[in-house]
């Protein structure tokens, strides 16, 4: 194959056209019959004019052109061929008897390639003509090559979706691709050689003038230093503003490359997944107060009973405090002493009502900085009229030395009051095959554990059958004849949005524990 390619290449090269020129008729003869065997198709000419239409006719390759000559001397002739745009490519060795150095620079300097001395050299010509053959094919090939690169990466530079815009070492504008333009709204043929700053990509703020030196282009170009941001707004040629990812890289010679890549639709789906996780959320806090309502529903009777204590207790205080008054019997310290339980047992019940409304209402503050203690002690409020209901008996041991937690105090309240709550019920209603002698109760602790702090809720019930261990936390999953299984589900939930996970394990004494964690603030 290779040996097939350099036979085609030399038989390409045989059949060049040669232009010789001179005036003296001897020396055509013997430049003829050194170069004849050579292959190459030979043309000659006796003067410059003659050797002018030739050149223009044929476009030789290579013109061996003699200084000295009437009319027009060679180096007349060389202008001639290099101001010609059809001419100016061919190749010119000088032949002269001159052998001055200023003969020769002045042939370098009107555009010759070589220069061979009369008398001739046989080798020395077909050396020369050879040499300067083979590095014009190559020049030409070169050419080719360079302008086949040229064409290769302008498509690829059309191609691409990133928009690129190369800039001089001052940050004038040498190149745009297509998805440059279609970015920045500006054509190509307006920004050429304007400086990217009189542009104003980056002024999107209309009441901020941007500065050249506060532009990412600018550390590349001038300072020489790679920039990148994941987010900047331009602003494009109509005034409308364009999220793009910009990078800007330092070029080798001075200048740079910055890609623009339009993250519009990335923009909008990022706002589209926000608005979608807020209505999540609403619906989550939507669910999770349903929920309390229902709590509240379930525990109706137990605060019936919270209530009415206080209030029949208020009752009889002012029938006593009314038969005093009727008997005449005004007794200031005992009249003072009606009224200070009257009024305490008033704040009794404002209490309880209180609490309740605080657990029912829709949170307004969201999450806020609290005291592990205080959360408790409040659920501990509510929970202990479940805890006279159910006769099962709470316990908790405050810890003064934990750290206050990032939290939403109402729905992390409800957390812990729906675990209490499941866990009396699964304490008093434990089965009667369940082998714990010691009486329904539960444990409810507020732990620190490295960085976070546990909390967990600890019955002596019969723990959790297996077969309920996936189920649990499914939402509508319940093992209750009146409940709708949910409870835990949006526990669940709550917990999650705290970046936590509720979980459980059953205690080796028996019962279970359902434990979660908050972190640090």
């Amino acid at each position: 194959m290779d040996t097939d390619k350099n036979k085609a290449a030399s038989q390409q090269v045989a059949i060049e056209s040669l232009l010789l020129v001179d005036d003296n008729p001897i020396n055509l003869q013997i430049l003829y019959k050194t170069l004849e065997p050579t292959g190459h198709r030979l043309h000659v000419a006796k003067d410059g004019e003659t050797a002018l239409a030739i050149a223009r006719e044929v476009k030789p390759f290579l013109i061996l052109l003699d200084i000295m000559m009437p009319g027009m001397d060679g180096y007349e002739v060389c202008q001639a061929l290099k101001k010609d745009p059809e001419t100016a490519h061919i190749a010119v060795i000088f032949l002269s008897a001159l052998e001055d150095s200023a003969a020769k620079v002045k042939g370098f300097a009107v555009g010759g390639v070589d220069y061979i001395s009369k008398p001739f050299q046989a080798d020395e010509v077909v050396a020369r003509v050879s040499n300067h053959i083979k590095i014009h094919r190559l020049e030409t090939e070169l050419a080719r090559r360079n302008s086949e690169l040229e064409s290769e990466n302008l498509q690829i530079l059309n191609a691409v979706s990133e928009g690129i815009i190369g800039l001089d070492k001052d940050g004038r504008v040498l190149l745009m691709n297509p998805a440059a333009t279609a970015i920045t709204g500006w054509a190509a043929a307006d920004c050429f050689g304007e400086l990217l700053s009189t542009i104003e990509l980056f002024n999107s703020d209309d009441s901020y003038q941007v500065m050249e030196y506060q532009s990412l282009p600018y550390r590349s170009y001038y300072q020489g230093i790679a920039a990148h941001s994941d987010m900047e707004v331009i602003r494009r040629r109509d005034g409308t503003l364009i999220p793009v990812a910009i990078t800007c890289s330092p070029r080798p010679e001075g200048g740079a490359v910055v890609v623009l890549r339009d993250i519009s639709e990335w923009v909008a789906s990022e706002e589209a997944l926000k608005v979608a996780r807020e209505e999540v959320e609403l619906e989550r806090q939507h669910m999770a107060h349903m929920e309390r309502l229902s709590t509240t529903g379930e525990m109706a009777a137990g605060i019936a009973h919270e209530v009415n204590q206080p209030l029949t207790a208020i009752v009889n205080y002012a029938q006593v405090a009314k038969r005093l008054i009727a008997a005449d019997e005004l007794d200031k310290a005992r009249l003072s002493e009606l009224l200070e339980k009257l009024n305490t047992q008033s704040v009794r019940a404002s209490e309880v009502v209180q609490r309740m409304r605080s657990f029912v209402k829709k949170p307004e503050q969201g999450r806020q900085v609290c005291d592990p203690n205080e959360l408790m002690n409040d659920v501990l409020a509510l929970a202990e009229i479940d805890s006279r209901v159910n006769d099962v008996p709470l316990h908790y041991e405050p810890d003064d030395s934990l750290p206050q937690v990032l939290a939403d105090p109402v729905q992390i309240q409800q957390v812990i009051l729906n675990l209490i709550r499941n866990a009396m019920e699964a304490s008093h209603h434990r089965s009667a095959h369940v082998a714990i002698v010691a009486p329904p109760s539960v444990i409810v602790r507020a732990q620190l554990q490295g960085e976070s702090v546990r909390f967990s809720v600890v019955d002596n019930g019969g723990g959790v059958a297996q077969e309920l261990w996936d189920k649990l936390f499914t939402p509508f999953f319940t093992t209750k004849d009146n409940g709708m299984g949910i409870g835990l589900a949006i526990c669940q939930s709550i917990v999650q949005a705290h970046g936590g996970e509720l979980s459980f394990n059953n205690n080796a004494e028996g019962g279970a524990t359902f434990f979660f964690s908050l972190a640090a603030a």
